[in-house]
């Protein structure tokens, strides 16, 4: 059953940490954000530090070149690698993205029936968090790996 996308409210997210928030929006307690069905993927796994992504190339996500946009590629990694980073959070912090880096290694077309991105945290230091992320196909060949930098900060209430 597909979930209806939308945004967490605040006191759903009251008192979690970024882990317990995305294990809440794994089990369907929370929302999937909108980008998700727009683009035709879904959280599949988290753990501390890690968060796992799983697409369906499309025809619709094609460029003119006749193969999926490299901005779709980068959106599955983006997800991977700020949702593993979100899963360090302490409730009451919030991340932003500073720095975001992708290498698109193979072509992707809608033949390949399914593709995950792999996010892991590399560092989590007090205000700065690192971390990768590999897009694989089902048989596990790569097609893209990304890293990132996020700043991590104190959310301001209200």
């Amino acid at each position: 059953m597909q979930r209806q996308p939308g945004l967490a409210r605040l006191d759903q997210l009251a008192g979690l940490d970024g882990l317990a928030q995305m294990q809440a929006m794994l089990a369907g307690e929370l929302p999937p954000p909108p980008i998700a069905l727009t683009l035709d993927f879904l959280l599949v796994e988290v753990a501390r530090g890690q968060a796992v992504f799983q697409g369906k190339p499309q025809f619709r996500h094609y460029n003119p070149l006749g193969t999926v946009h490299g901005g779709w590629f980068a959106t599955l990694l983006d997800s991977a690698l700020g949702c593993a980073v979100h899963t360090t959070l302490e409730a009451g912090s919030g991340y932003t993205t500073l720095e975001f880096k992708v290498n698109l290694v193979r072509a992707l077309t809608d033949k390949v029936p399914l593709v995950r991105a792999i996010g892991e945290v590399t560092h989590r230091g007090r205000q700065v968090s690192t971390a990768e992320a590999r897009l694989v196909g089902h048989d596990g060949r790569l097609y893209a790996h990304a890293s990132t930098t996020c700043l991590i900060f104190e959310q301001r209430q209200g």
